[in-house]
C-alpha cells in the first residue's frame, strides 16, 4: 500500500526538492495499509525549538518524527507528522559528501520508518532498520547512506 505525504513549507530555503519528488520517495516506503503522513520543512529556528520542547535538546537537528496518537475509535489512516531541517539537510550533505537529494530521501524515508515504530536504540533495532533504509533507498536508486 502507498503512504500519501501531505507536504508544508515553513522554510525560506532554496535547496529543497520539489513536493513530487517528495511524494514518490514516501511512496517507495512500505506500508501496511494505504496511510498518510505529514512533512513540514523548517529552518533552523524552528527545528531547533521543537528539538528542545519535544528532546529536551536546545540545538536543530535534521530530522523530527512525531507519531500519530490517535484514538482506538478514530478511524483515520494517519502515521504522524515528520519535521526535516532545510539549512541542515544541505549543511550535512556537504559535510557528509553526499548528493543533496539523496540525503533528502534518506532523512524522509528515515522519519517515515519511525512513524512505523522503527528505532535505533539498540544495535539489533539499528541494524532492521538501516537495512530497511538501505533496501527502499536502493528501489529509488540511490546508493547506501552509511
Amino acid at each position: 500500500m502507498a503512504i500519501h505525504l501531505d507536504v508544508q513549507i515553513a522554510s525560506d530555503s532554496d535547496n529543497m526538492p520539489d513536493k513530487e519528488g517528495l511524494k514518490s520517495w514516501a511512496r517507495a516506503v512500505p506500508s501496511i495499509n494505504q496511510t498518510s503522513a505529514c512533512l513540514r520543512i523548517v529552518d533552523q529556528p524552528e527545528a531547533r525549538a521543537l528539538n528542545n520542547q519535544y528532546r529536551n535538546i536546545n540545538k536543530a537537528t535534521n530530522v523530527l518524527s512525531f507519531p500519530a496518537e490517535l484514538h482506538s475509535e478514530v478511524d483515520i489512516k494517519f502515521l504522524g507528522d515528520i519535521v526535516i531541517c532545510a539549512p541542515m539537510v544541505r549543511t550535512e550533505a556537504k559535510q557528509q559528501e553526499k548528493e543533496e537529494g539523496a540525503h533528502w530521501a534518506h532523512l524522509l524515508v528515515h522519519g517515515i520508518l519511525h512513524l512505523q515504530g522503527y528505532d535505533h536504540e539498540d544495535d539489533q533495532s539499528a541494524d532492521e532498520m538501516e537495512n530497511l533504509e538501505i533496501k527502499i533507498l536502493k528501489k529509488l536508486n540511490i546508493k547506501n547512506p552509511y
